[in-house]
């Protein structure tokens, strides 16, 4: 690609406001995202290997305390993504598994292309854990279009 195939906002002005104020909206929506994002991937991913996600174990693996991990949970609740039993773990609803399936369908698809272009695979396992939460659909379908086409 060279420098004229570039977009204008793509050169070294600034971009029009509008184009920033969009690009800086998205981007505050996707990180709030995130966090959902990656407790009902974690929680899925719990539940299918031990029948339950509990507290304990998904501040464990997030890296978090327990009381933050609780009050995730909490918020994920309120969004109606997780449900949770006394006694017991906690689980996803139907839209908190609709959720974990296309943040995993995500994350592969950002690895193989990682892979594709020549990333090492436990750093584009790395990577991909922060860019699966901010693609756009229509680049996650010029990846896909990309290796289609390589295959």
């Amino acid at each position: 690609m060279s420098r004229d195939d570039l977009p204008p906002e793509a050169e070294d002005g600034i971009p029009p406001e509008a184009t920033d104020a969009d690009r800086f909206t998205n981007a505050r929506a996707n990180r709030s995202t995130a966090l959902f994002e990656d407790y009902t991937e974690l929680i899925a991913d719990l539940t299918e290997e031990f029948g339950e996600a509990r507290i304990t174990d998904i501040a464990r693996r997030l890296g978090v305390t327990h009381p933050t991990a609780n009050k995730a949970v909490l918020r994920l609740k309120r969004e109606g993504l997780v449900i949770s039993r006394p006694y017991r773990g906690v689980f996803l609803t139907e839209a908190g598994a609709a959720m974990a399936r296309e943040v995993k369908a995500r994350h592969r698809l950002v690895v193989r292309l990682l892979i594709a272009v020549g990333v090492p695979p436990e750093a584009a396992e790395m990577d991909a854990e922060g860019i699966e939460h901010y693609v756009s659909e229509t680049t996650l379908k010029a990846f896909e279009a990309y290796l289609d086409g390589r295959d």
